[in-house]
């Protein structure tokens, strides 16, 4: 993946930052470069994890085998895999990244053909893609649904993370005052006025398409621009005015730093997108699943929606490395092991 260099944000927009905290992510975030080759301190609460479908272990206790982490083609969902890998690495397992996998739709067959054990899933988008019919706003039943929709592929969800981002459709605040744009409703009577800037994926993703003619708008727009959502490129285009609605994600540091304006989903159409590992049954089967399971669900019960953001500002703003930031959060906060 490419490097993209960012405006440097001021300590005022990190307080606004500090407001940004509404949920989940069915989308990209900014990207960094791909590092691939080519709550409680205790476990999540038991309600945030389905009921998992993974034959027990027959490991020896203490067993740890390789495992293969990947990861979509953004930032956090790269962040997230490398705060997983690295709390798995402290505790003796070894570890080989696949960060940047593509798009979800990418990515699953990647993982079904057994190429990857392990990866970060948004669970409202990651049930959608199944089944849209079975999406909601409480994170821990769309990871129920989730783990039904996948049992089938030999996969588990582990425990979600309290914290979650979500897509959002954005406007230029010029536009917003202009059309008289706060909703995505209105977006109907205007759709034509406007230059859209969609994932590449959208025609295929019920949350994107299926979103827009939830609002009664004409897909494809007339005027589309397909472009990585929630990527650094979106963004920098919507502020250069190349485009003029742009598919963003509510963590997404750029939001608050060019004063973009989120259109209400009034109609609900996204879904809670809590962040969980799903992880190949095959693997939980050469494991001690408990001790594996409680590692991951440890890290993933401090990662709260403040967290992400907070993060996403040092990743993709601040331009530090991620292997740097997983590490320095991981340590701040206490998941090695003593």
């Amino acid at each position: 993946m490419r490097t993209h260099r960012v405006l440097t944000l001021g300590a005022s927009l990190l307080v606004l930052l500090s407001a940004c905290t509404t949920g989940g992510g069915a989308s990209p975030s900014a990207a960094r470069p791909s590092t691939a080759s080519s709550a409680p301190s205790s476990s999540a609460p038991e309600s945030t994890a389905p009921e998992s479908t993974a034959p027990e272990s027959s490991a020896p206790t203490g067993e740890k085998a390789a495992i293969k982490i990947g990861s979509d083609n953004f930032y956090e969902s790269e962040l997230m895999g490398e705060i997983y890998a690295q709390v798995l690495e402290a505790n003796g397992y070894p570890v080989e990244r696949k960060f940047g996998l593509g798009s979800r739709q990418e990515r699953i067959p990647t993982m079904d053909a057994g190429d990857v054990d392990l990866v970060p899933e948004y669970v409202g988008s990651g049930t959608g893609f199944y089944d849209k019919t079975k999406i909601g706003g409480d994170g821990a039943e769309n990871a129920k649904a989730l783990q039904e929709a996948v049992a089938s592929k030999n996969l588990t969800v582990l425990g979600i993370t309290p914290g979650e981002d979500t897509n959002a459709f954005v406007v230029r605040k010029d536009t917003s005052d202009s059309l008289s744009l706060t909703k995505m409703s209105q977006l109907k009577d205007v759709q034509d006025q406007l230059k859209w800037g969609l994932p590449a994926d959208c025609d295929t993703n019920p949350l994107c398409q299926g979103a827009l003619e939830e609002y009664g708008i004409t897909y494809p727009p007339k005027q589309r621009e397909a472009l990585g959502a929630c990527d650094v490129p979106m963004a920098q285009a919507l502020q250069g005015k190349a485009i003029d609605l742009a598919e963003l994600c509510s963590t997404q540091p750029a939001i608050a730093q060019f004063g973009f304006v989120v259109l209400d989903d009034d109609l609900d159409t996204q879904p809670a997108e809590n962040i969980a590992p799903l992880v190949r049954n095959d693997y939980l089967a050469k494991v001690d699943k408990a001790a594996f399971q409680k590692l991951l669900d440890d890290a993933s019960a401090k990662m709260t929606t403040e967290e992400l953001t907070k993060l996403g500002v040092l990743v993709a703003v601040d331009q530090k490395d991620i292997e740097d930031v997983a590490k320095d959060w991981i340590t701040e906060m206490g998941l090695l092991p003593s």
